[in-house]
């Protein structure tokens, strides 16, 4: 598979909850886990350099396969260099495989699910079929037709070269009913036997190393049944996938379930969910890496990060006429170039006037915020304080 010189995974410090540090190697260094993931989706984190978001505290950045299969194409990144070099970014990188653009395209905008996606083009009429082969679907630039295949996933992957990489997946709506979820869980099951096949007769030492995806929707037998196929193969890693139901509560209760069933000895990963009290509850599951677009996402639209002795929902929309002459730093705890360099009255201002760096500086915040967080509880597992930890902390407040 991977090379095992260059890639490993190795436990630090653990509490009987679930919750561990560890410390995941990879070619492009290591990455002390629990931690974040940033999403840089078309090959940038928007409105940032790599240089700046990597003084944000980031160790390792995510990079969508479906948009940047599309644009610019995946043979042009790998004549530019590859991920790494295009974008300047010295460290660990991740990409997905499509599967959740497919769940995308498929069922669009699921008003419910809790992992949405509003991207373009995504909608029912752009996705043509899905079926054993792969999936078919009509590219958003230039109306062509296009086969994802767990093969050729693989290979835009490979010309990409992210360290770490996800075989294809079918990621079905929470609303789904137990026939179909099946069906695509079984297709799920046969699609990364596939990739796995086709990640190993590409593997040169070239320095990548595949997870597997757990899914089965909302069903706990089918979350079971999935686990012990990604624990029995040959995976570096596994990911928690699929729909995650309906609700924040049922949610908690699928990755707690997969926590208990899934590979011990391997790096875990929850996809596309960075909610503080989420990242917490994962963690006590034995989650050790999460992806979500929420930070930089939330940053654009003015939002910025807070304690939660600060607002009870755990950001400020500094577009909000209250903070137009506020003279005080977003966080005068926090280090980041905002809360050094500017007001909430002028955040609020640039906002007002259209001016980007309202968003980018407000980025640079949200990103800084959820790494101190993540560094943060990193300090009280190996401490032994995670229990009081997650009870208590000002970044989420008290336990209700």
């Amino acid at each position: 598979m991977a090379d095992g010189a260059k890639f490993s995974f190795s436990l630090v410090a653990g509490d009987p909850s679930g919750a561990r540090c560890g410390l995941l190697a990879t070619p492009h260094g290591p990455v002390a886990t629990p931690a974040f993931i940033c999403c840089g989706t078309r090959g940038a984190v928007k409105g940032l350099t790599a240089e700046q978001v990597r003084r944000c505290g980031t160790q390792i950045l995510l990079a969508n396969t479906y948009h940047l299969s599309l644009q610019p194409g995946a043979e042009t990144v790998a004549e530019l260099g590859g991920l790494h070099r295009m974008m300047d970014w010295p460290g660990p990188m991740l990409t997905d495989s499509g599967g959740f653009q497919i769940f995308s395209l498929g069922h669009g905008g699921v008003a419910r699910e809790i992992k949405s996606c509003r991207g373009p083009g995504m909608g029912p009429r752009t996705l043509l079929q899905i079926d054993e082969a792969g999936a078919l679907f009509r590219s958003y630039g230039d109306g062509s037709r296009r086969l994802l295949t767990p093969e050729s996933a693989m290979q835009i992957q490979r010309l990409l070269g992210a360290d770490l990489v996800l075989p294809l997946d079918e990621c079905t709506p929470f609303h789904a009913d137990r026939a179909y979820t099946a069906r695509a869980t079984a297709r799920s099951h046969r699609w990364e036997l596939r990739s796995l096949a086709a990640f190993r007769r590409g593997a040169d030492g070239d320095g990548q190393a595949i997870y597997g995806i757990v899914q089965g929707g909302v069903y706990e037998d089918l979350r079971r049944e999935s686990c012990a196929f990604v624990g029995e193969n040959d995976f570096f890693g596994q990911a928690i996938g699929g729909s995650l139901g309906g609700s924040r509560e049922q949610m908690w209760e699928i990755v707690e379930l997969v926590g208990k069933w899934k590979h011990p000895a391997r790096p875990t990963h929850l996809l596309g969910i960075g909610g503080l009290h989420d990242i917490l509850h994962g963690v006590g599951c034995g989650v050790d890496t999460f992806d979500c677009v929420h930070p930089t996402r939330l940053a654009r639209h003015g939002g910025a990060l807070v304690p939660a002795a600060f607002s009870a929902a755990g950001h400020w929309n500094l577009k909000n006429a209250r903070f137009a002459r506020d003279p005080e730093p977003i966080d005068g705890d926090c280090p980041c170039h905002a809360c050094r360099t500017a007001s909430r009255g002028y955040l609020h201002h640039l906002f007002h006037a259209g001016e980007i760096l309202g968003g980018q500086l407000l980025t640079i915040h949200n990103l800084t915020f959820l790494n101190r967080f993540l560094d943060a509880i990193r300090t009280a597992i190996c401490a032994g304080q995670w229990s009081r930890f997650r009870r208590e902390n000002p970044w989420t407040g008290r336990a209700s």
